[in-house]
């Protein structure tokens, strides 16, 4: 008897490292690049440093318009770092740009003794967070936000899409002291003016309501989630969506309220380490403020993670929108 097999598109080396975007969506292009250059128009006192990725961070667009303003440091992210620190102790305003792997994992020394200990006005901002790049765990920054967590003082943000992007960047700006943020690039999805969204520092934001399950998420996982609840209404599953953008400080006062009403299974969904990220901060201010909801957390695993093409990881590791489904369901 013949069989026939359905063959499935060839992910090509494209689907490892390009947008996050789903075939169709809505993108806008570059928009951290596109908002600092707007930055820098009205303020004579940025500049942007990069470790050899400017066109990989979009800060490309910076230097163009800003060539006096901008700094190639090489391969060398503890000097960008140690130099981010040096200008900003001038009065400067630095973004500096790299990967998040390089960023956190080979500057941290730099970033804790140069930057943080002397709350200097360093805003790094960093591509390829998470699992968004198939191309293994030299490249994928799955505990970025256990490292950056645990440095005193340090800003750390998570943004959805463009819009939050583009909003998020003149605010960290404005912030006294080191900001670490999450970066997407390239072709970044927007969805969240769908939801009268507006980005502030420090704060928490209900998306959607729903009686039966609330996700507390950040980064594209929002994003993912709004996909999961938008799904599970067929099921007739009720799921709201909070977003978190500010990782630290937590808005404990949004994330509490939100986690207090009865009845509801909580999940944190994130593009991240089980260990150390929102899903732990999230725990842990539910357990020192006495609310115990039924608690469940939707994260990479405690391993390091495979190469091959992101759409595969992801549903192999739990982060794609059908993948969550099963497992919330599962929960339920």
């Amino acid at each position: 008897m013949n069989a026939i097999t359905e063959k499935k598109p060839r992910l090509t080396t494209s689907a490892m490292i390009a947008s996050i975007a789903s075939e169709g969506q809505r993108v806008k292009a570059a928009p951290f690049g596109k908002a600092l250059v707007a930055l820098a128009q009205e303020r004579s006192d940025i500049v942007g440093l990069t470790a050899d990725l400017a066109k990989y961070t979009d800060l490309h667009l910076f230097a163009q318009e800003f060539p006096e303003r901008f700094f190639q440091l090489g391969m060398a992210e503890q000097l960008l770092m140690a130099s981010a620190g040096g200008m900003a102790k001038e009065g400067f305003v630095a973004f500096a740009t790299t990967y998040a792997v390089f960023g956190t994992r080979r500057a941290y020394d730099f970033i804790h003794q140069v930057i943080a200990e002397e709350n200097l006005n360093v805003k790094m901002c960093c591509a390829l967070p998470g699992l968004t790049t198939g191309y293994g765990p030299s490249h994928q920054a799955t505990e970025d936000l256990a490292l950056m967590r645990a440095i005193p003082g340090m800003t750390i943000v998570d943004p959805c899409d463009a819009l939050d992007i583009e909003q998020a960047v003149p605010q960290i700006a404005a912030h006294k002291g080191p900001v670490y943020m999450r970066m997407l690039r390239g072709n970044v999805p927007l969805v969240l003016d769908e939801y009268d969204y507006q980005f502030e520092l420090g704060k928490a934001k209900l998306l959607r309501d729903g009686r039966d399950v609330l996700v507390i998420t950040s980064g594209f996982m929002t994003m993912r989630s709004l996909e999961v609840a938008d799904q599970l209404r067929a099921d007739s599953i009720d799921v709201a969506v909070l977003h978190v953008p500010t990782i630290k400080p937590l808005d404990e006062e949004t994330v509490l309220e939100a986690a207090r009403r009865s009845g509801r299974l909580v999940v944190v969904a994130e593009n991240h380490s089980i260990v150390g990220g929102l899903g732990e901060a999230v725990a842990s201010l539910l357990l020192r403020s006495g609310v115990t909801p039924v608690f469940r957390q939707l994260a990479l695993p405690d391993a390091f993670l495979d190469a091959g093409a992101l759409p595969t990881l992801h549903d192999r590791y739990g982060i794609s929108a059908s993948a969550m489904c099963r497992q919330i369901k599962t929960w339920l």
